[in-house]
């Protein structure tokens, strides 16, 4: 079984540059943040802009960040949009220098 490199593929300026739309910029529009073993969870308010975001993110995070696990559920009722980052060991500290960075 091969292991995937827990570091993002694009060069500092190409992240910078696409920080809104990747995962830097839903961590900061987020409104609430828990931390979880080997990753975040995200809550947002549930709204069907949010879900596409949401899954617009996962989709481009996909090809910079293999080593993401990405997992979205709506809470019961409706009210809140889950989103649940993880990966292996060391993926906190990751995400930690996605929002320093």
């Amino acid at each position: 079984m091969t292991t995937r490199p827990i570091a993002c593929t694009l060069s500092p300026a190409e992240l910078r540059a696409q920080r809104d739309e990747l995962l830097p910029g839903l961590i900061a529009s987020a409104l609430q943040r828990v931390p979880l073993p080997h990753g975040i969870r995200l809550v947002f308010g549930a709204t069907a802009k949010r879900l596409r975001q949401l899954y617009a993110v996962e989709q481009l995070e996909k090809r910079c960040c293999a080593f993401l696990d990405f997992r979205i559920d709506l809470t019961p009722g409706g009210g809140a949009l889950v989103l649940d980052v993880t990966g292996p060991e060391g993926t906190e500290a990751f995400l930690e220098s996605l929002l320093a960075a």
